[in-house]
């Protein structure tokens, strides 16, 4: 009975120092790559975080946001209309490059 106990506790702490040693593996690893990582990463996360502080509110960010959906939404409805009444495509595809170079220029002068 002893000797059954003592093969079990040895697999027990044969695979608990296995454990230990993938452990240890993946925590030095993951130590190498931050070592790597950190010098580039450190000013792309400081600059995401600086432009992730949200949309901007207030009255008049409200009204440019309505401003700029209004265009767009009237560019795709003329691209609508332009695919439903021309069958070529070219035209079907000058409408669309026209559509989005005007965009900016409309949302700008709207603005």
């Amino acid at each position: 009975m002893s000797k059954e106990r003592a093969r079990r506790r040895e697999a027990r702490e044969r695979e608990a120092a296995e454990r230990a040693a993938r452990l240890a593996e993946t925590a030095r690893r993951r130590e190498r790559r931050q070592a790597l990582v950190a010098p580039i990463a450190g000013p792309l996360r400081r600059t995401r975080l600086a432009l992730s502080t949200g949309k901007q509110s207030g009255s008049l960010a409200d009204r440019r946001r309505t401003r700029t959906r209004v265009v767009l939404m009237t560019l795709i409805f003329l691209q609508v209309v332009v695919w439903l009444v021309r069958p070529d495509w070219q035209a079907r595809l000058g409408a669309l490059v026209i559509a989005l170079i005007a965009f900016p220029v409309i949302a700008a002068f709207t603005l």
